[in-house]
């Protein structure tokens, strides 16, 4: 088994690669030991190789990822894998988003982000849901909204250009409850520059630069599912963590929030994420093994051998 002092070995051996290849191989060496193996095959069981290579192909081919902190990435990792949510920038069931945190050295970490269909896959599985879904209004679809009475006229023929001017999200359950909500885009954007952990907090940044829509949708699920959804232990997983900058536990193995309250300005986003090639070989710079969070042992929803989910 990988110890402590072998990485650190491994760290000193291989001194001499450039700080990209440096964390990528922090990031191969972590996933390849039997310490980090075994933990994911609690979760994923014989779905876990395929998952853990899906990760390391995701931060081989992202310039910003491969500079983050290991550790980061295995914690995203393991919180994605313990949702059963493929990390594919393409399906948008969760990323990770790296950032700069001043508060640890100015290191660059990776953090967990869920997607809008990450929550409608969580709500699925909970069996209790018999319609859910949430669209972006475009200029002239909205007749009317009342906010009280969540009466919401909708007509999509009356479409006049392609300016989004706000978002609504919808579900049924099984007992016959329903609920609406909708929000301007200006709402929206409220909602995003109150939230933004960077320094410059009405900077798009991360995935809202890149999908704002998706985004823009996922956080109308997160409102309407946290507030009167019926919440399964996946779906309460999913929102305490969503967003969020976690870390292990030393000494528990226990994945803990650790995001800052109050100080937005701790935070840097790193830049749009740019492709490189991918590499073989790469050499650790921090690759101290840390006991992974304690996981029950669910079945995968992934197809044979793949991260995608099935039908």
């Amino acid at each position: 088994m990988a110890t402590n002092s072998s990485l650190k070995n491994q760290l000193q051996n291989n001194g001499n690669q450039s700080p990209g290849q440096t964390k990528q191989l922090g990031l191969k060496s972590l996933l390849n030991s039997p310490v980090v193996q075994d933990k994911f095959k609690e979760v994923l069981k014989d779905k876990s190789q395929g998952f853990t290579a899906s990760v390391l192909s995701l931060v081989n081919n992202d310039s910003y990822l491969a500079q983050s902190d290991p550790m980061s990435i295995i914690t995203c990792a393991m919180t994605a894998a313990t949702l059963d949510l493929p990390l594919d920038k393409n399906l948008g069931y969760a990323y990770i988003v790296p950032f700069r945190d001043y508060k640890d050295g100015n290191k660059q970490k990776g953090q967990f982000i869920l997607g809008y269909k990450g929550y409608i896959q969580l709500a699925q599985r909970s069996g209790q849901y018999e319609a859910l879904n949430v669209i972006e209004v475009y200029e002239g679809e909205l007749t009317s909204w009342n906010r009280l009475t969540e009466k919401f006229e909708f007509d999509p023929n009356g479409k006049l250009s392609d300016v989004v001017i706000g978002y609504v999200g919808y579900f049924k359950l099984l007992n016959g409850f329903e609920k609406t909500v909708y929000w301007t885009k200006q709402e929206v954007e409220a909602h995003r520059i109150r939230n933004n952990k960077t320094k410059n907090k009405t900077e798009l940044s991360g995935v809202w630069k890149t999908d704002y829509d998706s985004m823009a949708k996922k956080t109308i699920l997160r409102n309407i599912l946290s507030k009167w959804g019926i919440l399964s232990i996946e779906m309460q997983k999913a929102v305490t963590t969503d967003e969020t900058v976690q870390t292990l536990d030393k000494d528990t193995g226990d994945i803990r929030d650790i995001t800052p309250e109050n100080n937005l300005e701790d935070f840097e986003a790193v830049p749009e994420v740019i492709a490189i090639p991918k590499t073989n070989e790469f050499v650790t710079e921090d690759g101290e093994i840390i006991n992974l969070e304690d996981a029950a042992a669910q079945e995968s929803l992934f197809e044979e051998r793949t991260i995608k989910p099935k039908d």
